[in-house]
């Protein structure tokens, strides 16, 4: 068994072997055990008949090497507690009889953590769950090196989820250094990156290969969730708010432009105040706007 030493652990590397034609081997002993019956039955000697018996063992004995497997499956073979090698075509082979045989699994697999309640990057304490896509790359290690596979990927992979969820905040929209900070909700592709590449570097030395990792569940703790929404209410409700104000501006500016091209009135200073004053009332206004006109009494 080829090993090394890797971070003060032993990872055993693994090597593709390849099996005997099933079919070919599965004539031959059947041969093998039909000239046994003859040697059995036929009269002769007593070491004639313990000849038979012997070749008929022989030929049951490796009727045990014979397996079949499956695509996307592989078969870790075992020789006296050594390491003898991995099958991982698919197909009906032969082996050596003594081998022995530990199928393993390479399709792709699904697990889906549990809901984990973190503390994200601002504090605030958010429940998150993810759906992880894996599958089995390495069979030696998977093997001799883990206890059970599925179980440490489940226990690597929570705290994976856990490190990327504390190092980033659940919704973040300050701008450092002219780059907006990633955020667990509004950054779903790139948080799923490194997700991947944080559960991946946990299960190296299991011999998995993370096919994809996405968050599946994201909130705020029962605690603070509606003090979280009134928050991004209010946050919604001042963005909506500065668009309007532009737009606004933008539109007195445009309007008292026209005016001052087309010469349609000329105004003084208080007068464009005024009208920006109106304006900006109607523009903004949250009910309809009411004109008052002014009316100037003649004298006679």
């Amino acid at each position: 068994m080829s090993q090394q030493l890797n971070n003060s652990s032993i990872s055993t590397d693994e090597r593709i072997i390849s099996g005997s034609n099933g079919w070919v081997m599965s004539a031959l002993l059947l041969a093998l055990f039909a000239f046994s019956l003859f040697f059995t039955m036929t009269p002769g000697p007593l070491i004639k008949l313990f000849g038979g018996i012997l070749l008929a063992m022989l030929a049951l004995l490796g009727c045990k090497g014979l397996f079949t497997l499956e695509p996307n499956q592989a078969a870790v073979m075992v020789f006296f507690g050594n390491y003898a090698g991995t099958v991982n075509e698919s197909g009906f082979f032969w082996v050596n009889p003594f081998y022995n045989k530990t199928r393993v699994s390479l399709r792709i697999n699904n697990w889906n953590t549990p809901v984990l309640k973190v503390n994200d990057e601002r504090g605030s304490p958010i429940e998150i769950a993810a759906v992880i896509a894996w599958r089995v790359q390495d069979t030696a290690r998977a093997i001799f090196d883990v206890e059970s596979t599925l179980n440490y990927l489940q226990i690597q992979s929570e705290s994976a989820v856990r490190q990327v969820a504390s190092s980033h905040a659940y919704d973040d929209t300050e701008i450092i250094d002219s780059k907006r900070k990633k955020s667990l909700r509004t950054d779903l592709d790139a948080i799923a990156g490194l997700l991947r590449e944080s559960i991946q570097d946990h299960v190296n030395v299991a011999g998995i290969v993370i096919e994809e990792a996405k968050i599946a569940h994201l909130a705020y703790a029962p605690e603070i969730a509606n003090a979280m929404l009134r928050r991004q209410q209010a946050e919604a409700v001042v963005m909506a708010r500065q668009k309007l104000v532009d737009g606004a501006v933008g539109m007195v500016e445009v309007a008292l432009k026209n005016l001052e091209e087309k010469q349609i009135v000329s105004l003084t200073s208080d007068q464009r105040a005024v009208l920006v004053t109106n304006m900006m009332t109607v523009l903004l206004s949250e009910s309809g706007a009411q004109p008052v006109i002014q009316m100037t009494q003649a004298t006679s």
